[in-house]
């Protein structure tokens, strides 16, 4: 079957008002950049459309160019004023013996950048944070009003949120995408009055280095590499040893992952604890600090804990690069109960970046991409494809106490950075079946390859009497390879059988051009490309609930009645958008213009109107 291709279409416009509203906001500013734009006039139903002058601040260059990935060739009309030496930010107060030390520390860093002659691909500033992956300032204020064309559906009420990483400073060296500050885009839906604000999570990590005016956490992926990854980290930590810095209370960026759980918003990286961020009736962001579930949380937490839609229990991993245990399960009852940690065996520290649940187990990949910190001491990367390992899947009981009674099953030559899904099959019930994107080179986003990405939507069916697993490619053959990653199922189908999953076209990679409607069962792909020069990123799926009343549905709601949201960004024009896509019909049915950009990022996800009424 021919897969039917969407573009988005002119839709009327029924909201055009623009205006803003304060809310405050203080962060550190060195670079200002003025944005103007001109005042159009519109005669649609009798409205006039206003952009007033907007000033706004960032903390270091932000346009960065880079061969391999080319610059909009209209460039966005800024008018940048580059002070050569930036106000640097009150001293800290530091006694005789730290002033030294720091000013020896520094001179030791500067010396060591500048050995740096080369840099990957994966790790070179110049190209990780070229054209919309470049960093943006934090807005003080909220933006109000916001333009809309096309109609909202009504049942969309609530504030969609979109994690990224952010750096606050420009990179001294090298950086990878993943080591950027989190910043939240959120945009609050109420009626067809849409409402945008972004805001960096506060980690401790942030806090310092705006104090200090630089970044001086070490960055795990784009710095620690070879010797010179061990000597930033010596220097970290003699920044500690003479308390120039604390990093006893997290060093993480919560960057990655979202979760709205208990009358919370967490924002996730999986080397810290998740940081509880606070939404305000405006549409504001704010902060509250590093949630430890009360006390019961003492180790970092995965970017993607498990929602179980039925029981309202959410399930999560942690795993640890240096000490035993390498990887630890747990969960949470839907009151916020943690149970006691659960030891996953497994021979040495491997990334777990994610996993799956069904209705009665827990489902952990134990693959390839491994860290080996003696790989520094070589020269070498301590993230590595470790091509001796075998890859395999432990299955786990949800409520199990004891790692020891995890099931193994091989899976040969497997690495799935993401997995959709995951169910027990009914007329099966000794086999599990996982829905993820298998990438080869496994290790190809860390590590830089001649070799290009390619990411395979997979279904892996394991049986956990045989001991046997079998792996095939969901599209038809008779469709061309698409690499398809970040996206997701109906929440609400989640550790159940699900037909439809909703995932990024990650191509050219590592953008995202459009997103896929695959079919699980037949293999059939509907695509929604966003247009020329136009790109995204994780597909965020809002189904329509039982409660929401709807007419239209009929007596039945089925799996993909929802709604599609993605920010998309216009690199020929340089505006962001929100769109909203009809599921079913794969059609337009709105677009928010944004009034700034919003760059490519991760993972997102939406709070409702009622859950912000139940807020803590």
């Amino acid at each position: 079957m021919a897969s039917p291709s969407v573009s988005p279409t002119t839709l009327p416009q029924t909201r055009n008002s623009h205006s803003f509203h304060s809310s405050s906001s203080s962060y550190a500013t060195t670079t200002i950049i003025s944005i103007r734009k001109k005042t159009p006039t519109s005669t649609r139903r009798r409205y006039t459309k206003t952009y007033p002058t907007t000033t706004t601040t960032i903390n270091s260059s932000t346009l960065y160019s880079h061969p391999l990935l080319k610059q909009p060739s209209q460039s966005p009309k800024i008018t940048p004023h580059l002070p050569k030496h930036p106000p640097p930010p009150p001293l800290p107060q530091w006694n005789f013996l730290q002033r030294a030390a720091s000013k020896a520390i520094d001179m030791l860093e500067g010396a060591l950048i500048s050995l740096h002659s080369h840099l990957p691909k994966t790790s070179d500033p110049r190209v990780q944070l070229s054209g919309n992956f470049a960093p943006v300032p934090e807005q003080p204020l909220v933006h109000h009003h916001l333009p809309v064309t096309g109609t909202i559906p009504d049942c969309i009420d609530g504030v969609y949120l979109r994690n990224g990483a952010n750096p606050l400073f420009q990179p001294l060296s090298a950086h990878h995408l993943f080591d950027g500050d989190g910043m939240i885009h959120a945009v609050k839906i109420n009626r067809n009055s849409v409402s945008y604000s972004c805001r960096f999570t506060e980690t401790q990590r942030l806090i310092q280095e705006r104090k200090l005016g630089r970044p001086v956490f070490p960055k795990p992926i784009g710095e620690l590499h070879g010797h010179s990854g061990i000597a930033r980290l010596a220097l970290f930590y003699a920044r500690g040893l003479f308390g120039l810095i604390d990093f006893n209370h997290g060093t993480g960026v919560a960057n990655a992952g979202l979760v709205y759980f208990n009358g919370r918003l967490l924002a996730m990286s999986e080397d810290d604890l998740p940081y509880q961020v606070n939404i305000s009736p405006a549409g504001d962001l704010r902060t509250t600090g590093q949630y430890d579930f009360d006390g019961q949380l003492r180790s970092a937490m995965i970017a993607h804990p498990k929602l179980d839609p039925v029981t309202g229990e959410m399930f999560a991993l942690s795993y640890d690069v240096v000490k035993k245990p390498y990887l630890k399960y747990f969960k949470f009852s839907r009151d916020g109960k943690k149970s006691a940690d659960v030891e996953i065996p497994i021979v040495g520290p491997t990334m777990t970046h994610d996993f799956a649940i069904t209705e009665n187990y827990v489902v952990i990949p134990d693959q390839q991409v491994v860290f080996n910190l003696k790989e520094m001491i070589k020269g070498g990367s301590p993230v590595m494809y470790d091509e001796e390992k075998m890859s395999r899947f432990g299955v786990l009981s949800k409520h199990s106490k004891n790692g020891d009674d995890i099931i193994w099953v091989d899976s040969p030559d497997t690495f799935c950075f993401h997995l959709w899904n995951a169910w027990e099959e009914t007329h099966s019930p000794d086999e599990v079946v996982v829905i993820g994107s298998c990438m080869t080179p496994p290790d190809s986003i860390f590590n830089e390859s001649d070799e290009n990405l390619k990411s395979v939507l997979s279904e892996i069916r394991i049986n956990i009497t045989t001991g046997k697993s079998t792996r095939r490619p969901i599209i038809n053959v008779n469709n061309n390879h698409v690499n398809l990653e970040a996206g997701m199922v109906n929440r609400n189908f989640l550790g159940r059988k699900t037909r439809y999953a909703y995932l990024a076209i990650a191509e050219p990679w590592p953008k995202v051009s459009g997103f896929a409607k695959v079919d699980l069962q037949n293999g059939d792909v509907e695509k929604f490309m966003y247009g020329d020069r136009r790109y995204g990123g994780e597909p965020f799926f809002l189904p329509i609930d039982d409660d929401d009343d709807d007419d239209e549905l009929g007596p039945e709601i089925m799996e993909d009645d929802g709604y599609v949201m993605s920010f998309v960004h216009d690199e020929e024009k340089w505006e962001s958008e929100l769109l909203i896509v009809n599921a079913k019909s794969m059609r337009l049915e709105a677009s928010v213009k944004l009034p700034s950009r919003v760059p490519y990022g991760f993972h997102g996800t939406f709070v409702s109107s009622k859950e912000l009424d139940e807020q803590v």
